[in-house]
């Protein structure tokens, strides 16, 4: 297995996110939608099929997602399979988020249910002090991310890996300059680690953009963080034109919508309007995205 799994054609991504477990559970909750197992098995039954056929690649969970994808049938010809394979509750040091591998949750695993890459999310910020509150926790998800790294090499699966930033104790909020700062420390830390693929918040400018581009080595693409996909449109431009970038993997942006839809309403929805914005999305990379392929053989 290769990136080309779940990439397009040209070398590039155009893949569609929908890992979402808890935070799925809290939209359907705040639409005032019902919701329990089936119903977030058929949800995301409905969007791979109404997205599935316009992307590079699907990223799901393994309980709902996966077998949404395969057993039921809605995976299109040609997309790939990414699966998410970090544990779905990961606890906290006080009030910051830890990275924890479920060891069982491995490459050998992943690809035993059919997905063609492992997606670990990491939340890392390198620039903590690495004493505070007497526990390393930015080196215990170093540590972690480097295991599934390596066993993804040693399996010869392609590793995907997220990062997310959170405030610091003491941090009431983070100035666009610090946020840069976090995002692309931390992309500069999980780069060293070499996994195939890097998916990483937008750093908020071209410039910052740049300095991704300068900090990285491996091909890496851009989420979207729940944005409007008009937004995120001009994120992909300037992340592909100034940063590199190779893409996106992305969910909300296009399917978000649908969870306040009835089931008669939503796979009409997802299969025109949701797929229009895939679409546009993935317009907006052509030609500018750095094919993954030129990037690892540099």
């Amino acid at each position: 297995m290769t990136l080309a799994d779940i990439a397009r054609s040209d070398g590039t991504f155009a893949i569609v996110a929908l890992d979402q477990r808890n935070t799925l559970r809290r939209m359907f909750t705040a639409a005032d939608q019902p919701v329990d197992d089936d119903v977030l098995r058929t949800f995301k039954g409905d969007v791979i099929a109404g997205l599935s056929p316009s992307a590079s690649g699907l990223l799901v969970d393994p309980d709902f997602g996966v077998p949404a994808a395969i057993a039921d049938g809605n995976l299109a010809p040609g997309a790939g399979l990414a699966v998410a394979a970090e544990p779905s509750e990961r606890g906290k040091f006080g009030d910051e988020p830890l990275t924890r591998r479920e060891p069982a949750q491995n490459a050998a695993w992943v690809r035993d249910m059919g997905g063609h890459a492992v997606k670990f999310l990491v939340q890392l910020r390198a620039d903590r002090d690495r004493s505070l509150g007497g526990r390393d926790v930015s080196a215990e998800a170093l540590d972690a991310t480097a295991q599934v790294v390596a066993d993804c090499r040693a399996d010869g699966v392609p590793s995907v890996v997220e990062n997310l930033i959170y405030r610091l104790p003491g941090e009431t909020e983070l100035t666009p300059e610090a946020r840069a700062d976090a995002i692309i420390e931390a992309a500069r830390a999980l780069n060293d680690l070499k996994p195939d693929l890097l998916k990483l918040e937008y750093p908020g400018s071209a410039e910052a953009c740049r300095r991704i581009a300068e900090a990285v080595t491996v091909p890496w693409v851009v989420l979207s963080a729940g944005v409007g996909f008009e937004e995120f449109q001009e994120v992909l431009r300037i992340s592909c034109d100034e940063g590199g970038a190779s893409g996106f993997i992305a969910g909300r942006a296009f399917w978000k919508d649908a969870v306040a839809l009835e089931p008669s309403e939503r796979r009409p929805f997802l299969s025109d309007t949701a797929r229009r914005r895939l679409d546009a999305c993935a317009s907006a990379i052509d030609g500018r995205a750095t094919p993954w392929t030129a990037i690892a053989d540099d």
